[in-house]
């Protein structure tokens, strides 16, 4: 796989630790020169101490560097896995030279494992010496656990690179962000500017995004931006944090856990963003959708089974909801033999898109998410063994 520069400005290392058997299990990637910042992250009550410690450094709007632990989410790990995020931070700011309140936790693998210190302090006292030159798609793979493919993103703003990676197959339903997703840029933005961006660009795509409606513990969605290319038009930035997003969002509704196709539920002419939202989020979500879009078995009906599920939405009225597979429409025109034939074509494909239209305003929101098949639960019911 063809490699991945990072932004001007950004360096980054990744290693092995020992946390996993082979393979590279930790990097660390920093800005060389002073950084604006913003941060979204999970909002579970189990969130685990990289979250907890990371917070409020992001947030700050002058976070320059993060360290990202594979294989060990160090979750429900009591005051000491703690006080474990906290010395792998010190001792990262004391091998790159920078404060350790510009430094990021992010952690991701098995809940209810104290971090194994012995070995992250062996690996860190090289740090000082390591070489840093590692690029995107070294990164993205660093951090992988039961990803298939390592993910990374990019766009230009105007003489900007935004550059993203990121990681998740599985328990993944975002609140408030998703998985670990790190972006980088060499725009220049100020911290107020950038937060609003970023906020944007992760509710129009990572937020949109589900697997298997599970909310990790350590959801942590990052973006860096240093300014190294100079200032660029909030509109072009804009636009290239979303896309930047959107593709890294894709990638990993494609590799959700025993995946075998994308599945893309669009819901227009809503009362507002979030009926949108509500309702294609209960069609994605379905494990009966999931499973026939699994088999392309065209039984249309599990979804209007699913839209039926938003009982609080007391406007939608079924005898307006029009539903679509791609172009054919299956209801209120239900197919009939050769419809379903058809029907069926259209959902052996890699990617299904479903389209709903309830008739009660104007607004819009699309889902991504993926099928559900045997290999998700082998993969899960094997997970710690």
């Amino acid at each position: 796989m063809p490699a991945v520069p990072l932004p001007a400005g950004f360096v980054a290392h990744t290693g092995h630790a020992g946390l996993r058997p082979d393979g590279d299990d930790i990097a660390v990637f920093l800005s060389t020169r002073p950084c604006t910042s913003a941060g979204l992250f999970t909002r579970s009550r189990f969130s685990g101490p990289s979250v907890t410690l990371s917070r409020p450094r992001a947030v700050s709007g002058a976070a320059r560097a993060v360290v990202v632990i594979a294989k060990n989410a160090n979750v429900a790990t009591g005051p000491q896995g703690f006080r474990d995020a906290e010395e792998v931070t010190a001792l990262v700011a004391r091998a790159v030279g920078i404060p350790v309140e510009e430094i990021l936790i992010a952690s991701t693998g098995v809940i209810g494992r104290p971090y194994p210190m012995d070995l992250l302090r062996a690996h860190l006292a090289g740090l000082p010496r390591a070489r840093f030159d590692a690029d995107a798609q070294q990164v993205a793979r660093a951090m992988m656990t039961t990803d298939t493919v390592s993910k990374t993103a990019v766009q230009r703003a105007g003489p900007a690179r935004v550059v993203g990676v990121a990681k998740g197959v599985g328990m993944i339903e975002p609140d408030m962000a998703t998985m670990l997703a790190f972006v980088l840029t060499d725009a220049a933005a100020d911290p107020a500017t950038l937060a609003k961006l970023w906020e944007r660009a992760v509710s129009d795509t990572f937020n949109c995004l589900s697997i298997d409606t599970d909310t990790s513990t350590s959801d942590t969605a990052v973006v860096l931006a240093n300014g190294a290319a100079g200032p660029v038009s909030e509109a072009a930035l804009a636009v290239a944090l979303r896309e930047v997003c959107l593709d890294l969002t894709l990638q990993l509704a494609r590799d959700g856990e025993g995946a075998t196709k994308l599945l893309t539920v669009t819901v227009r002419a809503a009362a507002d963003e979030g009926q949108a939202r509500r309702v294609a989020k209960a069609v994605v979500n379905s494990p009966l959708v999931k499973t026939a879009v699994h088999g392309a078995d065209p039984n249309w009906g599990r979804v209007a089974m699913a839209i039926g599920k938003c009982q609080d939405d007391r406007d939608i009225d079924p005898e307006r909801v029009v539903i679509r597979f791609g172009d054919l429409e299956t209801y209120p025109d239900r197919p009939d033999e050769k419809g379903l034939a058809s029907l069926a074509e259209i959902m052996a494909a890699d990617h299904v898109e479903i389209e709903i239209e309830l008739r009660t305003g104007s607004a819009e929101s699309t889902v991504y998410g993926c099928d559900l098949s045997a290999d998700y639960v082998r993969i899960n019911a094997d997970y710690t063994t």
